[in-house]
């Protein structure tokens, strides 16, 4: 998962023009704790996943690279 979930999270987050401190406030993380989820040194917990996919109004599949976006 790592490897395609960093892609996309980066991807999504550049997209809409959101920096990594803006999504870590919305999502409850820490800017380090984005950083590292962009560059695959470290998963998020499920619990971080629901929120990023609510956050970017999609759905946990296709944030982890399982279906298109």
């Amino acid at each position: 998962m790592e490897q395609k979930f960093s892609e996309n999270l980066k991807a999504m987050r550049k997209e809409r023009g959101v920096s990594q401190s803006r999504l870590a406030a919305a999502v409850g993380v820490t800017q380090q704790c984005v950083s590292e989820w962009e560059r695959g040194a470290i998963e998020p917990t499920l619990s971080a996943l629901w929120r990023l996919a609510d956050f970017f109004g999609t759905s946990i599949d296709i944030l982890c690279g399982r279906a298109d976006w």
